[in-house]
């Protein structure tokens, strides 16, 4: 998969925003070219408190994100937010027991499903250059995600 096949798939998604990080959204200079990717359907008024449910990031954060060493040439990370249950059922651990798991993992190898590096005790898995191993399972991955952030956006609407 490319970066533009994650994007077009997970635009395809009801109701989703996908912006671009750049200068012109006043994102940090440090994410442009990332992809963020919330749930916002076009009647609701609660884009402040939207969380993207998936990410698509193309460089490092300095000092902060570096263990995919995604400086490398071509190589992009998909970060999606699977929830405890889907992270424990797929790295056999809960995200709040990751911190002891964590030198199990090599954040850089290529397609491969990982815990994220830096979001794992927040549930969030990653795939670095989603391929032939892993493409299948991420696009499923993302598509329970969405349904997630749906599910949350409407609970916080019905009681807001």
């Amino acid at each position: 998969m490319t970066e533009e096949d994650v994007r077009e798939l997970v635009s395809r998604l009801p109701d989703v925003e996908v912006v671009i990080a750049s200068e012109a959204n006043v994102a940090p200079a440090v994410a442009w070219g990332d992809s963020f990717f919330t749930y916002h359907p076009p009647d609701s008024a609660e884009r402040a408190h939207s969380q993207p449910f998936a990410t698509l990031v193309t460089q490092d954060y300095p000092g902060f994100d570096t263990a995919s060493d995604l400086g490398r040439p071509g190589v992009f990370r998909v970060n999606v937010a699977v929830g405890r249950e889907t992270f424990t059922a797929l790295f056999g651990h809960s995200p709040a027991a990751h911190a002891g798991h964590a030198a199990e993992y090599d954040y850089a190898v290529l397609d491969r499903l990982l815990p994220h590096p830096v979001y794992a005790a927040q549930g969030w898995a990653c795939v670095l250059c989603p391929g032939e191993q892993t493409a299948a399972e991420l696009e499923t991955l993302l598509r329970q995600a969405h349904a997630l952030a749906a599910r949350r956006h409407h609970r916080r609407e019905s009681h807001g």
